[in-house]
């Protein structure tokens, strides 16, 4: 009797539980997880050890409490993937809070309706997430728990007090905060949908300028906004140092010019403009291909001059009013076409049903407005049946209102030119998640305020957007696990020859490495296959951690000073590069390099690192 009890009181957890275990254990069945970009693989080999020596928080990307944390668990227990580990949990723990709440939601129609909607959530997983969910990036992990945050708050139950509602949406607070942590930028795209949440659920309020219901919401947008603003002050304090300054200026500089203005170095035209700024024509080439790493007059100085000229004239010339109009012609467009579906498609079936179940109920009965009318002459319970009215049309002008904000962010990112998958995506999951909050929301307060007929309606309504939805969730799955399988078939013979230079180089720990970056920036790593934490004696020519504190440590435990000088000056240090580069351009970008330094230099193969990659020694003549 008691067990009984016990698992009716937890069912929704254990039921949540067992789905989306099997959900998860019949993906690492079906695939590998991997981390999708070389981005997170070099944040993983920062916080493990792997590129210093030592397990680092000093990361880049992640704010340094949650860089320090991670590096901390590398430190107890090397051989954990704890980043990768911590990705998942997040992205499959969000799933599981998300599938608590729709159970306790639906809970009236049994263990019918839950497993319904239990279902539906993992179709969604499959359907449109999977090639996220397999191959994960931090900025997607930032977007899922910013939309699971932003939907357990949308969902949170009514008739509570402002303590318990602050309570019941901890979950909500932490996971903003950790999103932050995890990807500040990414949080603060999305700040604004989280920001609409907040708006909706005080616009439903009897209230809304009395000490409860300014106390509820502001206790809960105080506690996350002070711990944004305690873990940037965490982070500021982490890098206060003078090195790492002057590296963050760096970093910032090099990411403008590359990701917002990268004509500046690959088109020959502005070669008269970098050479006024000191950029000589062997540096330049250096920048084009990302071996900058070489020359260490390529520094913060340098680099801020080039993305200041950017900025300034580069910015300054461009038609913003012509690129504006072309922007919001491609805004409109990839809306409605295949670009981004499944998430296009998704999204715009949650705005049909948000508007299907607000105009469902939109028409107030005849007593409406009876008690409308006598609510001018002070009726108190007519009163309330205006805030009911107020409250059925509300969902014009949260639909436009949402509509405005996301167009104003899409063309924010379009605008700039940085409109990756990665980004896109993200805005999609979080959109989506407000737009299902808002309609459980509405689906549920209508249904108990509805007369007979209209809850037919509304049960008409809820089947149909079920079925829309569940529909392009299907007819996105085996589109889904195609591409999933042809990635990974891809990505395992690309790493077959990552996997092959690692070994190489870990057999000459003696020597030491550099890796031109073009030959290497297309691999990968799985993050549950078998890695060795310990030091990797290489390193790419260039890159967003290439010139950092981090980086000059690596240097040292091979007695390095400079990268350019030791090629050359030290006999125990090698190229690496691919044939295909090789047979791209050659090795006379590197002599024309020492050249302009006044050395003259020879390229000599002196071994091969499985079929396609090649070891070079550099000499002086």
């Amino acid at each position: 009797m008691e067990s009984s009890k016990g698992f009716k009181k937890y069912e929704n957890c254990i039921l949540t539980f067992v789905v989306m275990a099997a959900g998860v254990l019949l993906m690492a069945i079906c695939f590998d997880f991997y981390y999708d970009l070389n981005d997170d693989t070099m944040m993983k080999d920062i916080m493990s050890g792997i590129y210093s020596g030592t397990p680092d928080g000093h990361n880049m990307q992640t704010l340094y409490p949650l860089g320090a944390f991670i590096a901390l668990c590398y430190r107890l227990c090397g051989q954990i993937p704890w980043y990768g580990l911590f990705l998942c949990v997040c992205q499959f723990g969000c799933f599981y809070l998300i599938g608590v709440r729709l159970c306790a939601i639906v809970k009236r129609y049994g263990m019918r309706g839950k497993i319904v909607l239990l279902a539906l959530l993992m179709l969604f997983q499959w359907g449109i997430c999977l090639f996220h969910l397999v191959h994960i990036q931090y900025t997607i992990t930032c977007a899922v728990m910013s939309a699971t945050a932003l939907f357990l708050f949308l969902t949170t139950p009514d008739g509570i007090s402002a303590q318990q509602f602050v309570v019941k949406n901890i979950p909500s607070i932490t996971l903003v905060i950790l999103a932050y942590q995890l990807r500040t930028e990414m949080l603060l795209l999305t700040f604004p949908f989280i920001c609409l949440a907040g708006l909706y659920r005080m616009a439903e309020e009897k209230k809304l300028f009395v000490k409860e219901t300014l106390w509820k919401y502001g206790a809960v947008i105080g506690l996350i906004l002070l711990g944004m603003g305690l873990s940037s002050a965490a982070d500021y304090a982490a890098y206060s140092g003078a090195e790492w300054k002057a590296f963050r200026d760096f970093f910032d500089a090099r990411t403008t010019v590359y990701d917002f203005y990268p004509e500046l170095i690959t088109d020959k035209a502005y070669s008269g403009a970098l050479d006024e700024l000191g950029v000589s024509a062997a540096q330049q080439t250096l920048l084009t291909n990302y071996n900058f790493g070489l020359d260490d007059a390529i520094d913060t100085q340098m680099m801020t001059q080039m993305a200041d000229y950017a900025s300034h004239t580069l910015g300054g010339a461009k038609d913003w009013t012509a690129i504006a109009r072309k922007q919001t012609a491609f805004y409109g467009y990839r809306l409605f076409h295949k670009q981004d579906a499944p998430y296009n498609l998704l999204v715009l079936c949650a705005y049909a049903a948000v508007a299907a179940a607000g105009l469902a109920v939109c028409h107030g009965s005849r007593e409406d407005e009876v008690q409308a009318v006598a609510a001018v002459q002070g009726d108190e319970s007519a009163r309330d049946m205006i805030r009911t009215v107020r409250c059925r049309y509300a969902f014009v002008w949260q639909l436009v209102l949402l509509a405005a904000v996301r167009s104003a962010i899409w063309m924010f990112i379009l605008m700039r030119g940085r409109d990756p998958v990665r980004i896109t995506d993200s805005l999609y999951l979080v959109e989506f998640a407000l737009l299902s909050g808002r309609l459980v929301r509405m689906l549920g307060s209508y249904q108990r305020r509805a007369d007979a007929g209209k809850r037919g309606a509304l049960r008409l309504v809820t089947a149909f957007c079920m079925v829309l939805m569940a529909g392009t969730m299907a007819a996105g799955t085996a589109d889904g696990v195609r591409k999933v399988r042809e990635e990974q078939m891809r990505r395992a013979q690309v790493n077959e020859d990552w996997y092959e230079i690692d070994a190489y180089c870990r057999r000459h720990p003696q020597d030491f490495y550099f890796e031109d970056v073009y030959s290497t920036v297309g691999f990968s790593q799985k993050i549950f296959g078998k890695t060795d934490n310990s030091y990797a004696n290489y390193d790419i020519l260039g890159g967003w951690m290439c010139k950092s504190p981090l980086y000059d440590e690596k240097l040292r435990r091979s007695d390095i000073v400079s990268a350019g000088r030791a090629l050359i000056g030290q006999e125990n240090v090698y190229l690496i590069m691919s044939d295909t580069e090789l047979s791209v351009r050659g090795t006379g970008w590197l002599e024309a390099y020492y050249a302009s330094q006044g050395a003259r230099v020879t390229v000599e193969e002196t071994g091969k690192i499985g079929e396609h990659y090649l070891v070079y020694r550099v000499e002086e003549e």
